[in-house]
């Protein structure tokens, strides 16, 4: 099976994208290749899976594939956006992040606290691939006024899903993966890799 690496270390994501694409590419992380992090100086989402797609082509000479995806959160303007990971000061501090949107949030009353997922998917074949496949969903949902389930990472215990009447945390991996905004953007991006 062909190679592909993912440009993340995010061992959530990893599974994710694993899951998804079995069957298609075996997928490797940065630190199975020995890849450095690159800093995300983008203004998007899409800029910032560009540079992290090409860094791991080049450093690690296969075909790769960056995700850049984030919280959108209406009453907050769009933040935390693409600073998600690191929205409370550290990287990667999925506790604090969401403590720090239910403190942000604490005064915005129900029917003004809509907030969407945002997911931008860039497919590079080597560094220099002047025609990535560039994909982004969103996925609607309300910021919950406090954690609910177990399942997920991030903010999915903060947002809830209308369609299914349950916070993110809650729903199946399953589930989550077929109508997430990373899941409806693997779909599209599998539809592009099979043309």
């Amino acid at each position: 099976m062909k190679k592909i690496i993912l440009a993340s270390n995010n061992k959530g994501k990893i599974r994710e994208f694993n899951a998804m694409l079995k069957g298609v590419y075996e997928v490797v992380s940065m630190s199975d290749m020995n890849v450095e992090e690159v800093p995300e100086i983008g203004l998007t989402f899409v800029e910032n899976a560009l540079i992290k797609a090409r860094n791991a082509s080049e450093q690690s000479g296969l075909p790769a594939l960056a995700d850049d995806s984030g919280i959108v959160v209406d009453a907050l303007n769009g933040a935390p956006g693409i600073y998600s990971a690191r929205f409370a000061g550290n990287h990667g501090d999925d506790e604090a992040n969401t403590q720090k949107v239910l403190r942000d949030m604490s005064q915005i009353p129900d029917g003004q606290r809509s907030a969407r997922f945002w997911c931008a998917i860039v497919f590079v074949e080597h560094a220099n691939d002047p025609t990535p496949i560039i994909i982004q969903r969103g996925w609607e949902g309300e910021i919950l006024r406090e954690k609910a389930g177990k399942n997920g990472f991030g903010y999915d215990p903060i947002f809830y899903v209308p369609t299914h009447s349950k916070a993110s945390a809650e729903l199946s991996p399953e589930i989550k993966n077929t109508i997430s905004h990373r899941g409806k953007a693997l779909q599209a991006l599998l539809a592009e890799l099979k043309k």
